[in-house]
């Protein structure tokens, strides 16, 4: 079957085992290929000991985790900025504080699709450090006003600026890095929403000092993130690289290394040509869906907490500046949580199991929430507020999911950005959840995220299911591409190894293993 058969033909290789999916090189260099043809070819010619490769990644571990873990911290602060300004005399309160806080969501929604699909034509580290450096200076800007208006506008078009950040950052380290190695380093970024509750909390907690009437706190407070972004997105648009293509900090050699590592996994680097079968595949694959409930499970608590945690710690009846404290410890446990079962997922290839323990102490922090709600007993009340934020780590693993599982880099760029759509989704119900007629409990609200996390928790057990069915199927394929082709296990590498880059879906490689 030629590559143009496999690109535009309706039927899955499952049910196609008679051809060989044998490609012409030169087409697909020109026309279907990723990127990285251009530097190794559909054949392996270039080998590498594994000493070598360990530099590599030594070296690449110095240069693009510390910078996504940059760009995360800053994103969490200036996105949960309103949830310290909250209880910092912002004018906004009440329901139209509610609107203001989704207003991000909206935004965030309304975007993601555009964004990574401009993105995908574009320099993604370039396009990404500009992205940064615009919304540092809309986080800025919300110092200016006093009124809902601007602040909905504002609010709005930080989560348009913001919704790039998770799929590009996704998008880069699968590049980079080895399915064994994505959860881990995804994990190193991601855990900067835990460090950001801590770094927030302290930065917030100092600027409650300043009483010069010219300038409340929070004011201060924006402008402070917003210069932090700023800086930050300079720093991006500068260092961060855009693929192994490219890499700045890599030579000619190492480049070729760094595409070579990642070959056999079939995931694939960057494709600058958006192809609509990818588009119709992701939409049409049932994984995707599932992902979809069980981002919208992870997130609709995740707008609850993030923009009204601190109130419900200080209904347990602190003052604000006890609070800003006391919230800094669920940022360090959620952490903590993150990196043992990130470490967990790659050390055993596993993802949904890890994703079913991340969850698990929320499921019984809101439960000890609602259950001693009123008790008074603030040990057990902070101690669950500081297992709740667990659930951050679910979300970091659905991304390290989506990045070894799914292949071909349109079907990619629109998985991860129906995934973020459902995360904005999520949010935006999330803010909703908790009602100023049910301040300052907020049962409903945890009620919501007791439930949510548990059907998410028997989820993950459906969508691994399927990922190991998958898998058994494709062996049967391989196994009679084998048997009609007279192929040695050399041979079959060979057929492996041609197939890495020619941006195939994981659907239509065979080649292709999926992570459960």
């Amino acid at each position: 079957m030629s590559s143009e058969t496999s690109k535009d033909s309706d039927v899955p290789f499952e049910a196609n085992v008679s051809c060989t999916i044998e490609a012409d090189a030169a087409t697909l260099d020109s026309r279907d290929g990723d990127e990285a043809l251009k530097l190794v070819g559909t054949e392996r010619t270039n080998h590498f000991s594994d000493e070598y490769n360990r530099a590599l990644r030594r070296k690449l571990d110095w240069v693009i985790p510390p910078i996504c873990a940059l760009v995360y911290l800053n994103q969490y602060l200036d996105k949960t900025s309103l949830n310290y300004a909250s209880i910092m005399d912002f004018p906004i309160q009440d329901q139209q504080y509610n609107l203001v806080a989704m207003a991000f969501y909206i935004g965030f929604l309304v975007w993601q699709f555009p964004t990574m699909y401009i993105a995908q034509k574009l320099p993604l580290g370039k396009y990404l450090g500009v992205n940064i450096m615009l919304w540092g200076v809309v986080l800025m800007l919300h110092a200016v006003p006093n009124t809902f208006g601007p602040f909905f506008l504002l609010r709005f078009l930080l989560g348009m600026l913001e919704s790039c950040v998770a799929p590009i950052q996704i998008l880069i380290v699968s590049m980079f890095y080895k399915k064994s190695e994505l959860s881990s380093r995804i994990a190193w970024w991601y855990l900067m929403t835990g460090i950001a509750s801590v770094v927030g909390g302290f930065i917030a907690y100092g600027v409650s000092y300043i009483t010069n009437a010219s300038i409340t706190s929070y004011k201060i407070l924006f402008l402070v993130f917003g210069a932090m972004a700023v800086a930050v997105g300079i720093v991006v648009f500068l260092w961060l690289p855009d693929s192994p293509v490219n890499a700045w900090m890599l030579t000619h050699e190492e480049r070729i290394a760094a595409i070579e590592r990642v070959r056999d996994d079939q995931g694939g680097t960057e494709n600058h040509k958006i192809k609509k079968e990818h588009v119709v595949e992701a939409l049409s694959d049932v994984r995707t869906w599932l992902i979809v409930a069980m981002t919208l499970m992870t997130s609709i608590p995740n707008g609850g907490l993030a923009n009204f945690s601190n109130m419900i710690i200080k209904s347990f009846g602190y003052t604000t500046r006890q609070t800003l404290l006391l919230s800094t410890p669920s940022g360090i446990v959620a952490v903590i949580w993150l990196l043992i079962w990130s470490r967990y997922s790659d050390k055993t290839g596993e993802r949904m199991l890890p994703i079913a323990f991340t969850v698990l102490p929320t499921i019984i922090g809101s439960a000890i929430l609602i259950g001693l709600n009123g008790s008074g007993k603030k040990g057990a009340l902070l101690f669950a507020i500081y297992i709740i934020n667990c659930f951050g780590g679910s979300l970091s693993m659905i991304y390290a999911y989506n990045a070894s599982n799914v292949s071909g880099h349109t079907k990619k760029t629109t998985v991860h950005s129906i995934t973020l759509v459902a995360f904005s989704l999520g949010n935006i119900i999330g803010t909703e959840t908790f009602q100023p007629k049910d301040a300052p409990s907020y049962i409903p609200g945890k009620i919501s995220i007791l439930v949510l996390l548990t059907a998410e928790f028997f989820l993950c057990f459906v969508v691994r299911w399927i990922n190991i069915r998958k898998n058994e199927k494709k062996r049967e394929v391989l196994s009679e591409l084998k048997t009609q082709n007279g192929w040695s296990e050399e041979d079959l590498q060979k057929e492996r190894e041609r197939h890495g880059f020619m941006d195939l879906t994981d659907k239509r490689n065979p080649y292709f293993v999926y992570t459960s």
